[in-house]
């Protein structure tokens, strides 16, 4: 992120998690990234390098508390938190795969 660039909003609930995920081993082109289920762009949104994915800003998880769980299955108070995930498709030995949720690292 440029000094020009806003700030990435983290709303209450959520942190950020980093901005690499580790491609999944044996991985092979053609590689496809989703955030959210939304196709993301290389060199637009993320940058590949050898066996990572380098986002090209913070990707937002959701804090994980007892509290909070259970207060949301009670449905007492609304909570607006945010919890991206991180898809990856890819082929290995010549097979489609998709690797889901993965961890993501600083």
């Amino acid at each position: 992120m440029s000094d020009s660039e806003p700030a990435q909003e983290v709303p209450k609930g959520s942190y950020a998690a980093g901005r690499r995920v580790l491609l999944p081993s044996g991985a092979e082109l053609p590689i496809v990234v989703y955030v959210n289920g939304v196709d993301q762009i290389e060199g637009r949104d993320y940058t590949r390098r050898e066996d990572e994915i380098l986002f090209n800003r913070e990707i937002i998880k959701e804090e994980k508390s007892g509290r909070r769980k259970l207060i949301m299955l009670l449905g007492v108070v609304g909570f607006y938190s945010k919890n991206e995930t991180v898809d990856i498709q890819f082929q290995r030995n010549g097979r489609t795969e998709l690797a889901s949720d993965l961890p993501i690292e600083h």
